[in-house]
Order: C-alpha cells, then sequence, then structure tokens
C-alpha cells in the first residue's frame, strides 16, 4: 500500500480544468487554424508534373487516396477513444479511471470526423479510389461482377449511413452519461449512471467490432477489390489500440506539464499505458504475420498479389520500415520496467507508436492506388511510367495538407470537449480506487 492514501477530496479545481487563458483553452481555435489550411493545401496542391500533369484523373486518383489516409488516420484515434471507454466499462477497470475523461474527449470526434467520408459517395470521387464503382470494369470482371452485390455505391451508402448511426449512438451516449455523473447530487444518482455505461458497454462492444470490421473492409480493404482477407479488421483494430494507449500518454504528458493531473496521473497509470502498448505491439504483430504467413503459403495469386506489389523498389523499403517500426523497435524499446514508467521516456516511444500508425496506414491504403496506376500504364505500353508507380512512392502536398486538415478538425472537437468538462470524471463511485492505484 502507499505510504499516503489519496482521496478525491483532496484533490483541487486548478488540477482538473482547464484555465481559459491557457494553450489548452486555445486549442479549438488552433485546430480549425490547422484546418483550414490543410484542407486548402489538400485541395488546391499542384500535381508534382510529370505524368500526373498529363493525366487530370491520375492526379485526382492520388489526391482522394491521400484524403483517404488522412481520414483513415484521424479515424482511428476516435475509434481508440471509443473502444477504450467500452473495455474500461466492461471489464469495471479501476487503474483507468483518471485518464478515462480524455479517452472519452477523442471518443467524441468520431461521429463527426467519420462525416469526412461522405465525399467519397458524391459524384465521381469515388471512382477516383475505388476500381469497383467503374460498373463497366464490374461487368466485364469476374470476380468483381460476383462481389457486385456487396460493393456498390448504393450497398457502401446504406452501410456508411449505419456507420454513421451506430458510431454517433454510442459516442454521445457515453460521452453524456459520462459529463452527467460530474453533476450528480447524489452517490446513487452517479452509481445508477455508472451502471447505463456498464450495461451499454457488451452491447457496444459488439456493435464496435462488427462496424468498425466493415468500415475497414469497406474504405481500405475494397481498394484492392481482387484481394480479401478476414483477418484485415482485427489488423486496423490493433494499430487502433497501440497507437491510442500512446495518444493517452501524450497528452498525459503534456497536460502534466502544464500543471494539470499532478497527482491524480501517476507513473502507476504511465505504466499501465507502457504495457499496453507493448502488448498491442505484440498483439499487432502477430495479427500481421498471420495474415501474411497464411496467405503465403497458400499462394492464391488473388491474394498474394496484394503483398507482391509492396515488394518492389521504395515500397519495399517501406514495408520494411513498417515491421522494424510497429514491431522491432517498440518491442525492444518498451520492455524495462522502469522505461514505461517513465513519463519523460514514454512520451517520445508514444510519438513515435502514434506516427507508426500513420505510416502503417500510408502503407495500407496507398500501394493499391500506385498498382492500378502503373497496370493501367502498362496496358497503355507505357512503360516507364509503369516501372515508375511499381518501384516509386510519390508524396505530394495533398498527402500533407489533408494530414494536417483531419488533424486540424480532431484538435478542435478534441480541445473543445476537453475544455468544457472536467479532466476527470470527479463524480465515478471509484475514482479513489483509481488515484490510489499501485502495479506490483
Amino acid at each position: 500500500m502507499s505510504a499516503h492514501h489519496k482521496h478525491v477530496s483532496d484533490i483541487e479545481d486548478k488540477q482538473i480544468q482547464i484555465d481559459k487563458a491557457s494553450l489548452w483553452a486555445k486549442l479549438p481555435m488552433i485546430g480549425v487554424v490547422l484546418a483550414v489550411i490543410g484542407f486548402a493545401v489538400g485541395y488546391f496542391a499542384p500535381s508534382p508534373g510529370g505524368v500526373f500533369a498529363e493525366d487530370e484523373h491520375l492526379w485526382h486518383a492520388k489526391q482522394w487516396t491521400a484524403y483517404l489516409n488522412a481520414f483513415m488516420f484521424v479515424m482511428s484515434l476516435g475509434f481508440g477513444g471509443l473502444i477504450f471507454v467500452i473495455i474500461q466499462h466492461l471489464v469495471r477497470a479501476n487503474w483507468s479511471i483518471v485518464v478515462r475523461r480524455i479517452a472519452e474527449n477523442a471518443m467524441f470526434t468520431l461521429p463527426f470526423i467519420a462525416l469526412g467520408g461522405l465525399p467519397l459517395l458524391m459524384g465521381d470521387t469515388g471512382q477516383n479510389v475505388f476500381e469497383w464503382m467503374h460498373v463497366e470494369e464490374m461487368l466485364h470482371d469476374p470476380m468483381l461482377k460476383a462481389k457486385a452485390a456487396y460493393l456498390n455505391k448504393e450497398a457502401f451508402g446504406v452501410r456508411f449511413g449505419s456507420y454513421l448511426v451506430l458510431w454517433g449512438g454510442l459516442s454521445f451516449l457515453f460521452w453524456k452519461w459520462s459529463r452527467a455523473q460530474d453533476n450528480a447530487k447524489t452517490t446513487e444518482e452517479a452509481e445508477a449512471l455508472s451502471y447505463k455505461q456498464r450495461f451499454l458497454a457488451p452491447i457496444g462492444l459488439v456493435i464496435f467490432g462488427l462496424s468498425m470490421t466493415f468500415g475497414a473492409f469497406d474504405f481500405m480493404m475494397s481498394l484492392d477489390p481482387h484481394w480479401f482477407s478476414t483477418i484485415f479488421g482485427v489488423y486496423y483494430f490493433a494499430g487502433i489500440a497501440v497507437s491510442f494507449h500512446a495518444f493517452l500518454a501524450i497528452v498525459c504528458f503534456f497536460l502534466q506539464r502544464s500543471g494539470k493531473l499532478q497527482g491524480v496521473v501517476t507513473p502507476e497509470h504511465y505504466h499501465d499505458l507502457g504495457k499496453f502498448m507493448f502488448g498491442f505491439t505484440v498483439f499487432w504483430t502477430y495479427i500481421g504475420f498471420s495474415q501474411y504467413f497464411l496467405i503465403w503459403y497458400a499462394n492464391i495469386p488473388e491474394e498474394t498479389d496484394w503483398f507482391q506489389y509492396r515488394a518492389h523498389g521504395q515500397w519495399l523499403t517501406l514495408s520494411i520500415a513498417v515491421i522494424l517500426g510497429r514491431f522491432v523497435l517498440p518491442f525492444f524499446l518498451l520492455l524495462r520496467r522502469s522505461w514505461k514508467r517513465n513519463p519523460n521516456y514514454l512520451v517520445w516511444m508514444a510519438f513515435f507508436v502514434v506516427g507508426m500508425q500513420f505510416v502503417d496506414m500510408f502503407w495500407l491504403i496507398q500501394p493499391p492506388f500506385a498498382h492500378h496506376a502503373a497496370s493501367a500504364a502498362d496496358k497503355a505500353g507505357a512503360v516507364e511510367v509503369a516501372t515508375y508507380f511499381q518501384n516509386s512512392i510519390t508524396l505530394t502536398g495533398a498527402d500533407v495538407g489533408y494530414f494536417v486538415g483531419f488533424l486540424g478538425v480532431f484538435l478542435a472537437l478534441f480541445g473543445w470537449s476537453l475544455v468544457t468538462s472536467k479532466l476527470v470524471p470527479i463524480q465515478d463511485p471509484r475514482l479513489e480506487e483509481s488515484l490510489n492505484h499501485e502495479n506490483f
């Protein structure tokens, strides 16, 4: 047991309330500015020339692929907040209560960020990204024709609408009930709100698991509609889990640097965040290797081709970087207990882990664009262009702009939710247990 037992009554408002004059209070406006600048750069960015200057449709495909890349990365932070909150209520975890409000603020962004998928359903935008939206190609390709009942614009729209309702409903209920608990007038009222969240948690877990998986199928796996993997949704979830625990460590660290959460979030909590970062790093590796090994060993052309066009030139370098950055380095650099308990060290590892989540999204989303461009160039007899796309990674202003834009939207929404409530659920009946949490 700790030498000094902490009580909820010991917590002062200045520890758990954002000051109106602080930089945190300006986060919503900073996010709005970044969003405006980022989306403007992404949309109006000039093509890098060369083959893009000669083919307007190819440039639009690259722009919207960059848009999808940033969209799915920022969505993973919202997904992380939702599944973190669901799991903590499901298992009645005590340790996480002091960081759960931060996760709720990230969860709040999910339905709004998800609206960013709408442009992919409008006009010809989706056709620039998704091969299966070209009806004429679907009719002349036996495999795509067999999947037409699922892969069509109308069905995609219905599924997307259901995602918005489900993600928005879950996020709003957990967010609303948690905030209402801060204003509970009696212990019974506070406990009743905790019970509501615990009751919804198992239902929410099923809804989240199915909707997130099908969302990953729709927005990423269908980029190469000839390829399929039953484990793809789990792969995306593994990346969400490891990067979101890193995100929590980053936010806690900088809140404490600004004088908040002092004595509330302790090395014990950083230790747990570090353990989950380490554990989900191993889980991601297990899922990623399982997907690769089973597909490669079966040696079915439609499946192995997905790995084949990631095994040439700069794409091979990127594939190796994903292995090193998502497994090898985090595995060894998060092993020691003392490292996980040191916020000054852990925050740098957390930045690295979150950065690798974006790299992983790039590895999932960008190669299909290059593969389709290379195939089209090869059919047209443009051998040099085909070779370029087979071996080269193209980074453009659109990649940077849309990343900054979506990150800005996330920061604006996250910041608004952060500054309009207390930093911890102060009326949670089990908060005192979290304050005194220890690892043994």
